[in-house]
């Protein structure tokens, strides 16, 4: 009785910890990505995964993601150490974008170039809607395709490195999409609203919607926000309505996206087969 129980416990070791991995269980990331991607993966449930040393967490089924920054350069190393069957490291080559010149102007003064108790505000106002975008957990509305909140004429890109009334200023975060105050903004893709607050100084009505795995959603210059904290949404809900809050010459609707501190481009998501 004791031969066959350790001779059981051998096969059972076999099968398990040493079992070879499922090849439906892996789907490779793209090998070349633009600055601004968002990128996907799956593993098999149980991996160890980080890209260029920072760890990543995995849905339900394996899959995994993360973003490109605007200005990365090089080469995004992921490497997966799978409960079964070897590591596997895979490389994403980053590809350099040339980015737009804007040149705003007619934005009011006040909002142009802010001091003393003002920047105080709105760095204390930017800390908020950081920590919301923190939110890390399991969930998947991110694998959706997504669809444009809004339609209309693009009248700013991410990337593009802008001037404020000749002032310089940081690069765009986000798409513009130039549509009237009053626009119903749609959820691009499912999520839980993790901020809304309908008076930031500089970006006015803004509204935070997580899509799962540090993946999210902001829209920003907002005249009206539908939903609150907590709420959860479907591709397609009415969250708010278009504006021309905060730092803004006219309506339309900022739509920024970020994976946790890493903005990426909208845009690119909705060019995707």
């Amino acid at each position: 009785m004791i031969k066959v129980f350790f001779v059981t416990a051998a096969l059972l070791g076999a099968n398990t910890a040493f079992a070879a991995c499922n090849p439906g269980d892996w789907k490779d990331p793209v090998a070349s990505a633009q600055q601004g991607s968002m990128i996907t993966g799956r593993a098999p449930i149980g991996s160890s995964i980080d890209v260029n040393g920072k760890a990543l967490k995995q849905g339900k089924n394996g899959d995994y993601v993360f973003g490109i920054a605007r200005d990365a350069t090089g080469v995004a190393k992921v490497t997966i150490k799978p409960s079964c069957g070897d590591a596997r490291v895979v490389s994403v080559n980053v590809l350099k974008r040339d980015f737009p010149v804007e040149r705003v102007n007619g934005v009011p003064p006040k909002t142009a170039n802010p001091t003393g108790a003002i920047a105080q505000r709105i760095e204390a106002e930017q800390a908020r809607v950081t920590a919301a975008r923190q939110r890390n957990d399991d969930r998947q509305d991110y694998l959706q395709k997504f669809i444009w909140p809004v339609t209309g004429r693009i009248s700013g890109r991410f990337g593009s490195s802008r001037s404020y009334n000749g002032q310089p200023g940081a690069a765009h975060s986000g798409m513009d999409i130039a549509v009237g105050t009053g626009t119903p903004v749609k959820a691009p893709a499912g999520g839980v609203v993790t901020f809304a607050d309908p008076g930031l100084y500089l970006t006015g009505g803004t509204l935070v919607l997580d899509h799962g795995q540090g993946i999210s959603s902001n829209f920003l210059h907002l005249s009206r926000i539908d939903v609150k904290v907590g709420d959860v949404v479907r591709q397609g809900d009415v969250v708010a309505r278009v504006g021309a809050t905060g730092r803004a010459t006219g309506p339309h609707l900022h739509w920024g996206m970020n994976w946790l501190d890493t903005r990426i481009d909208p845009l690119l998501l909705l060019e995707k087969p």
